[in-house]
């Protein structure tokens, strides 16, 4: 039973920190980079919003409640990517990270349901012929939240060295790694099935 749970949740790690998956490893990157440590409040109800909209989304499709086409999630996981990382681009060093819950945590919580059909493929996988769904369904989703916290925190943790040690602007931080990862996510939408 232990070795089942253990199996479900490195399952769901694996699959986030999966160097051949990374565009969930960059929306979190895009998402977390105009934070610092003492904003761990803020980040950590944004990673939560994500967390509720993947884990909402991975429920109804392991249901057959909603059934979207591979090829368009595929598409649309990169698209959520290119739009963090714009809105990082126009808003650096704006302030606009501070503001009351709004557009970004209503538009995380979206992009999180999109997320969540990219892990439902995976899931059916893990799934097999499994009756117990919803208890595999919470180890997977336990699992891909630990990958999560593991990655915030190294972006934190990178970000302040960048600030702090190298003397890195709190812009310049943001608009760099914002532009890297736009430059990876355009090839990604380019060589989509869904454009083909």
């Amino acid at each position: 039973m232990f070795d089942n749970f253990l199996f479900n949740v490195e399952y769901g790690v694996k699959h986030v920190l999966d160097i051949n998956a990374y565009d969930h490893v960059l929306f979190l990157m895009v998402l977390t980079i105009p934070y610092i440590f003492r904003d761990w409040k803020r980040v950590l109800l944004l990673v939560s919003l994500f967390t509720l909209g993947h884990t909402l989304s991975l429920v109804l499709a392991a249901y057959n409640v909603v059934t979207v086409s591979g090829a368009l999630v595929e598409f649309l996981i990169p698209v959520t990517i290119l739009i963090v990382a714009l809105y990082n681009v126009f808003t650096a060093g704006k302030g606009a990270q501070k503001e009351r819950i709004g557009v970004l945590f209503i538009t995380t919580l979206f992009f999180g349901l999109i997320h969540g059909l990219g892990f439902a493929r995976e899931f059916h996988m893990l799934l097999g012929e499994s009756d117990n769904k919803i208890i595999l369904l919470l180890e997977f989703a336990l699992g891909i939240e630990i990958a999560q916290i593991i990655i915030v925190f190294i972006v934190l943790f990178i970000g302040y060295l960048v600030q702090t040690i190298f003397r890195f602007s709190k812009r310049d931080w943001i608009m760099v790694i914002s532009s890297i990862v736009i430059g990876l996510v355009i090839p990604m939408l380019l060589n989509s099935d869904f454009l083909s």
